[in-house]
């Protein structure tokens, strides 16, 4: 549509153009009188000649009449089909959602709105977390669109689409995509452009978690094997499996699981758990510590210190999780700071 108008907008001043140079270098008119011409020729408003015409500058200025009308008809037929389709209407809500998209800063990507994308888009949006969808596919993006998600459409294997969803300013990166070869492909692109953004991955199999592993994802999720596993572990514990679903998703909980990355500049670093009192000044629970160095420690005692890089994993409700990140400021998130 935007070709067309501007299209028959140039032929128009094409034609308006040809006029006044025939008119003043033909007829030997002035330069004003020529463009008068023309314009009332084009307008049809029918105020005669100003000149008297010979022969060929008649057929000229027939044909100028009827190119003008071909034209100038096409040219409103386009503009009102443009507004009666709201075409102006979506240009507008075009560059408003780009210009939401170019303030993102610590957002998520979700590359793939299919069925595992949707509830990952779900379980974002419940959490408050700003997230950006990348698809290509029509259908998806108008399911997207209905939800009121932010989306952009395009190709999430190509470092042109990941820079338009700020890949460069992005904090982790949801590869949802159905082809395990298209998450490899946009895990290595996002980790060239930006190697500081967290990339989790969906694999379809055993070997494509290996693969994505070294091609640089921080974590893979195989639907399948984490699916029977969720299985295995809801017949065997129901009720383990009813709580840790309870905090782990949905937006109404009553406790959080939140992580926590200790920076160079945090107060506690080098505090043992039990000099730092986190407990006792937040109320949150610390469930667990990862370390750059020793891995995962679960259930840590008062003794375990606090060094710069660790993750805390801790669970409490959201007053309590804020609590303990104003505790731990200067915190920088990892991978989000507790809602409000």
């Amino acid at each position: 549509m935007k070709r067309e108008l501007i299209g028959a907008s140039v032929a128009l001043g094409g034609v308006l153009l040809s006029g006044t140079l025939w008119y003043w270098l033909v007829e030997k008119w002035s330069f004003v009188d020529s463009a008068y011409m023309t314009i009332i020729t084009l307008s049809t408003v029918g105020f005669g000649e100003i000149k008297a015409l010979d022969a060929q500058a008649r057929i000229f200025t027939m044909v100028l009449i009827l190119t003008g009308i071909v034209i100038f008809g096409y040219l409103v037929n386009r503009f009102t089909e443009a507004i009666s389709q709201g075409y102006f209407k979506e240009r507008l809500r075009f560059k408003q959602k780009r210009n939401v998209i170019d303030k993102l800063q610590n957002h998520y990507i979700l590359c793939g709105f299919g069925r595992m994308g949707f509830h990952v888009a779900r379980e974002l949006h419940a959490e408050n977390t700003p997230f950006i969808i990348l698809e290509k596919g029509e259908s998806e993006l108008e399911k997207a669109e209905e939800l009121g998600y932010l989306h952009l459409q395009g190709d999430a294997t190509l470092d042109e689409s990941l820079l338009e969803a700020k890949v460069e300013t992005a904090l982790a990166i949801i590869a949802a995509l159905s082809s395990d070869a298209d998450n490899l492909y946009t895990v290595i692109s996002a980790k060239a452009l930006n190697p500081n953004i967290r990339a989790i991955a969906r694999a379809n199999s055993e070997e494509a978690v290996k693969k994505l592993e070294r091609g640089g994802a921080d974590a893979v999720v195989s639907p399948y094997v984490t699916g029977g596993k969720r299985l295995a572990a809801a017949a065997l514990r129901p009720q383990i499996m009813d709580f840790v679903d309870g905090i782990l998703s949905g937006g109404e909980r009553a406790f959080y699981l939140e992580e926590f990355l200790l920076p160079e500049d945090c107060p506690c670093r080098g505090q043992s758990l039990r000099e730092a009192g986190l407990r006792a000044r937040s109320g949150a629970l610390v469930v667990a510590i990862r370390s750059p160095h020793t891995g995962l420690i679960p259930g840590p005692n008062g003794e375990s210190i606090l060094t710069a890089g660790d993750s805390l994993i801790c669970m409490g409700t959201g007053e309590q999780l804020r609590t303990l990140n104003s505790i731990l400021a200067p915190m920088k998130k990892s991978p989000r700071q507790p809602r409000k």
